[in-house]
């Protein structure tokens, strides 16, 4: 695999026209959906995927099956990938947005976190969250088998599919962890996307996905849709499959960054985190809505928020004891939320 820094005129057009072919094709795939949203078991399409925003305000999870139409189209139409890692990119960008799109209709809120998750399934129950653990698991065994290794061996082979798999399917759940907030998943995408665009052996994976997330940034930021599980698990599992084109050694050194901030999502809150970090906050909050002041309680009221929101660490669908005015994300719908 080449991991040379990408330079030249090939490498620019390659670049240039997965971004733009990743954005049409979301942009198109959002009017298309929005338009007529799909229904499911007989329910019209707004109430399967309108939510209510804790400002009382509809937003709609159909931004995140438009990101993963926009990059399978744009990755299979982007000039420079080879016949397999065209294959991995639509494998690792449509699984994963299923599995996360069944996270997103079917959860609850019963478990939370990898160890509530896989916690309920040692004890019998298993939850929509422990089946997007396990197949997001296997999505990146598949991905990273169908995507190939250039290891002379047949050990080295196993062994870069068993870390470009762990890499893919890590990818894909820290994605996850930080769609709580408007615009927050698709500027980390972007943040951690952009190096990798910039190799000559990831551009080509990394382009379609990142002018995808780019095209829809706006309607995130305006609380009008949001990526969910479905567009946040494929943006990272893409982006993740960018990242095992590097090689072995910056490959350990991207795996346990992505098993260490996994883990410390079990007991550290990231949006306590950003919010108490000056340079990370305005990040996070450059070109999102104002956030309103908290109304306060009605006489005899004991503060119980009329509206429900987005748990600030898990995304789990609530109704929150007061309404928190950082809770500025999706709410509750026809089922519970993300997880």
């Amino acid at each position: 695999m080449n991991r040379r820094i990408a330079s030249g005129p090939a490498r620019g057009v390659r670049l240039v026209a997965g971004l733009g072919l990743g954005a049409v094709a979301a942009r198109a795939a959002y009017a298309a959906l929005t338009r007529r949203p799909p229904g499911l078991n007989g329910l019209p399409g707004e109430e399967v995927w309108g939510r209510t925003n804790h400002r009382g305000e509809p937003v709609s999870l159909l931004e995140g099956p438009a990101f993963v139409a926009g990059a399978a189209a744009g990755g299979l139409l982007t000039p420079g990938l080879g016949g397999r890692l065209r294959a991995a990119a639509l494998l690792a960008g449509t699984g994963c947005g299923v599995l996360g799109g069944y996270d997103d209709l079917a959860g609850s809120a019963s478990s939370r976190g990898f160890k509530g998750h896989l916690g309920a399934l040692a004890r019998g129950e298993v939850t929509s969250g422990a089946v997007k653990i396990l197949g997001i698991g296997a999505t990146g065994l598949a991905t990273a088998a169908v995507a190939g290794s250039p290891a002379p061996t047949r050990a080295g082979r196993a062994v870069d599919t068993l870390l470009n798999g762990a890499i893919v399917a890590g990818s894909a759940n820290l994605m996850n962890l930080f769609d709580l907030r408007p615009g927050r998943a698709i500027k980390v995408g972007v943040i951690a996307g952009t190096p990798l665009a910039l190799t000559a052996s990831g551009s080509a994976v990394a382009a379609a996905p990142l002018g995808a997330a780019a095209a829809l940034l706006g309607e995130d930021l305006a609380e009008r849709a949001m990526l969910g599980d479905t567009g946040s698990n494929a943006l990272g599992a893409l982006l993740g499959l960018g990242a095992t084109r590097l090689g072995r050694g910056p490959r350990l050194a991207v795996l346990a960054g992505l098993v260490g901030l996994n883990a410390a999502s079990e007991f550290v809150s990231f949006t306590k985190v950003i919010a108490r970090t000056p340079a990370l906050n305005r990040i996070d909050m450059l070109g999102r809505r104002p956030v309103a002041p908290p109304a306060p309680p009605a006489d005899g009221d004991a503060g119980v928020g009329a509206s429900a929101g987005r748990n600030t660490d898990t995304g789990e669908a609530f109704v929150p004891r007061q309404a928190d005015p950082s809770d500025d994300d999706v709410a509750a719908g026809p089922s519970a939320g993300p997880s």
